[in-house]
């Protein structure tokens, strides 16, 4: 059986706007992880950190489509994630976060997949608060304790 973790949020603002909030980490540091060491790009690998969880993931870009994809492999244990972009009009974006090819079973399986849907639906409700009202919410930050 294979899983497939799913996420999604429609957020109102164009594909251009919300897909370079997710490749450019002068702005994705605004609402998800704290550091990055670059810009997402096709076949490049970048560093994520969550300073305030002393966390840091490798993330390597394996597929860039302006506006529409960005897939990535990524975490410990590896899986890839697709983030999706579909435009509904000039000024919706629907994003659909996929998490698949996770190299687990049993409980470490399920574990993965409540931490990941929790994670990734986090990161898509800051994210419309963050490009849709200019608000920096913290919610990631304020995730898990210490506070």
């Amino acid at each position: 059986m294979s899983i497939v973790i799913e996420t999604q949020m429609l957020i109102r603002k164009s594909a251009n706007i919300v897909f370079n909030a997710f490749v450019d980490p002068l702005i994705t540091t605004q609402f998800w992880f704290s550091q990055s060491t670059g810009y997402l790009e096709k076949g490049k690998s970048v560093q994520w950190t969550w300073q305030k969880y002393n966390a840091v993931s490798n993330v390597h870009v394996l597929d860039i489509q302006e506006n529409k994809l960005i897939r990535i492999i990524w975490g410990e244990p590896k899986s890839k994630v697709d983030f999706v972009f579909e435009k509904i009009s000039a000024l919706e974006t629907y994003v659909t976060i996929k998490n698949y090819d996770i190299p687990l079973e049993g409980d470490a399986l399920m574990n993965f997949v409540i931490d990941s849907t929790g994670g990734f639906t986090t990161v898509l409700d800051v994210a419309k608060i963050h490009l849709e009202h200019g608000i920096h919410a913290n919610f990631v930050q304020d995730k898990f304790p210490p506070f």
